[in-house]
């Protein structure tokens, strides 16, 4: 099967059309909707510039209320130029304005070296060092194995003193990228066997580049992945790279762009985290309620049969490393569930999926009721349907969810959700290892609370227990994983690097604290982060507070609330002052100072500041435990 650029983005059959109707709208929010609505199309290398070019008129005042900003410095090996237009467009498609700062090639080490550096100037967010051949080669030629290894080791560790150095200047969070061979082959299949080989230095070189992103913290952007996966042809032209020194040519621009932008949408907790399926003809062959349990086409005997299988596998995997799984089906609901706890064949059951909704609505209504039940945004779905009718509902319905277009084959149905990068990941946490169980047991929860007669029962029967303990090392990288996708419930959505979060770890007069809520259904995890910081006149400052939306409700932010106040009273503060900062996804908690006894004593259209006298707070009665982590 042939696959089209980014094939699992939809067709525009007007494109001109569009763009000019985009071009000619005088409404500026309207305008950057319609660029950010042609983004999720396939589009070449010209429309790509075309788009681009029309984005970057549109206001910079407008682009900050729909888009998230993000620094990007681009420390290149070869000439990138051309693909700095699908950066920002690939950018469009997860909510990103992606500002670019691009350093002269071959020049990433006197770029950072130099106190005078525009880069410097720039104070990227992240900053993308893209390594070459040439780099993989430094060390020279190996004579055997043991000495290939050392050789790489050397060269990679020469590199990382560059690396770090915007990390530890700036706290800019630092991407490196993989090598891929671009070169033909020396020895055919004998390069294999060869240590001396430009495929072995390389399988080297790149092996040590990934122990280094695992020990330093660092991302990585494997394009010797994606260039073994589509082809060095369609990745790399030899007359480009002598002509212009081009080593990705303008034909995967768009490739190129969208792994750039998937790879900071990721760093920015932008990731979607919710997988929701069609049943008939996406999870198996056939429609159940009109073939039967023993009429759909699953499992053994069957191509087709097969490869169905083989997407309940990828979708379970997904599951088992933190995707949350959902089912949408036109269906009635005992027939759909017979299907998926009775057929012999079936890897998913119904302890795989968080949430199944199968009824007769349209499936618009019911991909809201599921963003309701598992309480995510829809923002954070994914919806695979074989029906094209069906994926262009959800399209013009909800935009904000992404629907990959579907092949006829479902033996490619896994191919183009990992192709998409939907579930993009920058680190697993124990906590991703057990979201699925939890939103299950949050369906619980919920159910306990439809059945209690008042809000005091139902909390005193969920029995919790909230832990609460200081960050540290070993709660590092899932704090700031929940600073930076925390959206809802975050009085200032600051967003911090693991280096920043360190830094701030570093002073005796911080208080950073976290909490992990258990109750009778199971543990919540991680749910909560606050950080307080010394200011003025014994004011600690509450610089960052955040909290997972799966335990509204239960009273964990006054319990946080009184474990920060007696933290800062033991280091002397007399009052603390919050912040809120308005954006466009964290209303529900405008409020959220007022309900805790805090006095306003500044307000502006977008801010407000809050106090509360340390003197004069009393801890209230809580319908929990709680206490504290020591380790």
């Amino acid at each position: 099967m042939n696959l089209p650029e980014l094939h699992w983005l939809p067709k525009k059959s007007d494109f001109k059309g569009a763009l000019q109707l985009a071009r000619a709208d005088r409404d500026s929010a309207r305008q950057l909707q319609s660029l950010i609505q042609l983004s999720r199309c396939q589009s070449d290398f010209v429309q790509i510039s075309q788009i681009d070019r029309t984005f970057l008129a549109v206001s910079e005042d407008t682009r900050a209320t729909s888009l998230q900003k993000f620094r990007l410095a681009i420390l290149p090996s070869s000439t990138v130029d051309h693909l700095l237009p699908a950066i920002r467009v690939a950018g469009l498609r997860f909510g990103l304005d992606i500002e670019i700062y691009l350093g002269s090639y071959g020049q990433a080490r006197q770029e950072v070296e130099s106190e005078f550096s525009s880069l410097w100037q720039f104070r990227p967010d992240g900053v993308l060092f893209l390594s070459s051949q040439q780099d993989a080669f430094a060390g020279g030629s190996a004579q055997g194995w043991a000495d290939l290894d050392a050789l790489a080791e050397g060269a990679v560790g020469a590199l990382r003193a560059t690396w770090n150095v915007p990390r530890d200047r700036i706290g800019a969070r630092v991407l490196i990228s993989t090598v891929p061979l671009l070169s033909a082959p020396e020895f055919g299949n004998y390069d294999r066997l060869s240590p001396s080989s430009q495929l072995s230095m390389l399988g080297a070189f790149n092996a040590q580049l990934a122990r280094a992103a695992s020990e330093e913290g660092y991302q990585l952007l494997d394009l010797a992945g994606w260039v073994g996966r589509v082809g060095c042809r369609h990745w790399f032209d030899p007359a480009l790279w002598h002509h212009a020194k081009q080593e990705v040519r303008p034909q995967a621009a768009a490739l190129f762009g969208d792994l750039v932008a998937r790879q900071v949408a990721a760093l920015l907790g932008r990731a979607r985290k919710c997988l929701v399926l069609d049943l008939d003809n996406t999870l198996w062959g056939g429609v159940i309620g009109d073939d039967g349990l023993n009429g759909i086409v699953l499992g053994q005997g069957s191509a087709t049969g097969e490869a169905f299988v083989a997407f309940q596998r990828y979708a379970k995997k997904l599951s088992e490393r933190g995707v949350i799984l959902a089912a949408c089906s036109k269906n009635d609901d005992a027939v759909a569930r017979q299907a998926i706890s009775g057929h012999s064949e079936m890897l998913l059951r119904e302890r795989d999926f968080a949430c199944i909704v199968a009824n007769w609505d349209d499936k618009a209504k019911n991909i809201r009721a599921i963003a309701r039940a598992v309480n995510i945004g829809l923002d954070s779905l994914v919806f695979a349907d074989d029906n094209p009718a069906e994926r262009d509902l959800i399209r013009r319905e909800l935009p904000e969810v992404a629907v990959p277009e579907m092949p006829e084959d479902p033996a490619y149905f896994p191919y183009v959700i990992a192709d998409a990068g939907y579930f993009e990941s920058v680190g697993i946490t124990t906590e991703d290892l057990a979201r699925s169980r939890q939103y299950q047991e949050n369906l619980s929860r919920e159910r306990l609370k439809s059945e209690a007669t008042d809000m005091a029962s139902y909390l005193e029967g969920l029995d919790m227990t909230l832990t609460v303990g200081a960050v540290d090392a070993a709660q590092l990288m899932r704090t700031v994983q929940l600073i930076n996708k925390t959206n809802q419930f975050n009085l200032t959505t600051r967003r911090y690097s693991e280096a920043e979060v360190a830094e701030l770890l570093q002073s005796n007069f911080t208080v950073a604290v976290w909490g992990r809520l258990i109750d009778r259904f199971g543990d919540n995890g991680l749910i909560a982060v606050v950080i307080a910081l010394p200011g003025e006149a014994g004011a600690w400052r509450l610089d960052t507070w955040l909290m997972s939306c799966r335990v509204l409700g239960r009273q964990v932010e006054r319990a946080m609330l009184g474990v920060v106040v007696e933290r800062c009273r033991q280091l002397g503060a007399t009052e603390l002052r919050g912040e809120y900062v308005r954006t466009q996804k964290n209303g529900m908690v405008a409020d959220h100072y007022a309900k805790l006894g805090f006095e306003n004593v500044e307000t502006a259209i977008d801010r407000s500041v809050w106090r509360l006298p340390l003197d004069q707070y009393v801890n209230p009665p809580l319908p929990m435990t709680v206490k504290w982590y020591n380790g």
